[in-house]
């Protein structure tokens, strides 16, 4: 009876795992987790659980029970060292596990500061995990002051967090504007307007030089020659793909682990889903950070583990929650040429429409539910609205539907 092995136990693994078993695979499966705990939903690390809206046990994607229920071993808080391709083994500590088919949904790691610029003090923290936000926690009392490095969704998120808790906040984007990677400079005004309603210090065009302090941060030195007192500082400056155990492997990499169209990888018996997978995706090849991708693309190496040979079709989407407002993007906005701006129905509502010529890419819908779901429709469909009708506030969005 075939073992299924899958080392990485986030989303991405935890959505395959229940797949093979929804599908009738009664096989042994094996799901191994460097964290101590079942896997979890990260989302609300930067969000609800930093806020202290949401208990752990809300934050597990099943309950812990659930494995045992479907014969499903959880090896947790041990990392991996090694795979042979050609034994079919994974090293676990001195275990060597046996596997027929190996799956790696080993995610991604945030980057860090470099040592030489204080990036090892006490107080610096970056948020991708249970233990991160557990850390940092404590920092999180009314009145001190945090600095922020990084202007993307994350460090927004933790800089939405850290002001609704009533602290000093200071970010910093070296780019020109905050989210400027994935973002239209629409969908960054709007945002870094409602921050600075909210009391966040946003710094764009200007770095971080130096943390200072001594066994902890207590500063820091901007590029602009800025020096700021600080009590703790949250770094938010993205992730990498976690190739590491499939690079030692022999596994092909290519922006993260290389797969095809099935999610299979360089060696036929390996396969690889998630934040760490690049997949082709309209002639090119592309790696989604997402839970959305996380998901979809995780059952569709499930069934094709399975024998099911079903290719992967990316349906990007992705959202944010910061203060009161709550961005959801559908499609991928590479390579358009214009911006097309719908009113919401309130000054704390709006939606940005992403065309390459009359194609529509992508949308950024805040506080918009509505116009994110036509949108999303309309793009999975590779349907295109004409740009002028969807500026019109009159205009009825199912409307856009209509054949």
């Amino acid at each position: 009876m075939d073992h299924i092995v899958v080392i990485g136990a986030g989303q991405a693994g935890q959505s395959l795992v229940s797949k093979l078993r929804g599908l009738g695979f009664d096989g042994e499966i094996t799901l191994i987790g460097g964290e101590p705990v079942p896997p979890y939903q990260r989302p609300p690390l930067s969000k609800k659980y930093l806020l202290g809206e949401m208990e752990l046990p809300r934050m597990f994607l099943r309950p812990e029970s659930y494995y045992a229920d479907n014969n499903i071993t959880l090896r947790l808080g041990r990392a991996v060292s090694a795979i042979d391709r050609g034994a079919k083994t994974v090293t676990l500590g001195d275990d060597v596990i046996g596997y027929d088919q190996l799956a790696l949904t080993t995610g991604a790691v945030a980057h860090r500061l470099p040592a030489a610029i204080g990036g090892d003090l006490g107080g610096v923290y970056t948020v991708r995990s249970l233990q991160d936000a557990d850390a940092m926690e404590p920092e999180f009392r009314t009145g001190r002051r945090v600095l922020i490095v990084g202007g993307g969704y994350i460090g927004l998120e933790a800089a939405a967090v850290a002001a609704r808790k009533g602290l000093h906040v200071t970010l910093v984007e070296m780019a020109d504007r905050i989210l400027q990677r994935v973002a239209a400079p629409e969908t960054s005004d709007f945002i870094r307007a409602k921050h600075r309603d909210e009391g966040v210090g946003i710094r764009e065009g200007v770095g971080l030089k130096q943390l200072t302090g001594g066994a902890r941060v207590s500063g820091a030195i901007l590029t602009d020659g800025t020096e700021l007192a600080v009590d703790f500082v949250i770094i938010g400056v993205g992730v990498a793909p976690d190739t590491k155990l499939a690079e030692l492997a022999g596994i092909v990499l290519d922006n993260g682990i290389a797969t095809d169209k099935f999610g299979r990888t360089s060696e036929r018996a390996i396969w690889a889903a998630g934040d760490c997978a690049s997949f082709p995706h309209n002639g090119g090849r592309i790696r989604l950070e997402s839970v959305g991708n996380a998901i979809d693309q995780a059952e569709i190496v499930a069934q094709n583990m399975l024998g099911a040979e079903k290719p992967y079709n990316a349906k990007p989407w992705f959202w944010s929650d910061q203060f009161d407002l709550k961005l959801q993007i559908a499609g991928l906005n590479t390579g358009y040429d214009r911006v097309v701006t719908r009113p919401g129905a309130t000054a704390q509502s709006a939606s940005f429409w992403y065309f390459k010529g009359d194609q529509l890419l992508a949308v950024d819908a805040i506080n918009e539910p509505r116009a994110y779901m036509v949108a999303k429709r309309l793009i999975e469909a590779g349907k295109s609205p004409n740009a002028d009708t969807v500026a019109d506030p009159d205009t009825d969005l199912k409307s856009l539907l209509k054949p």
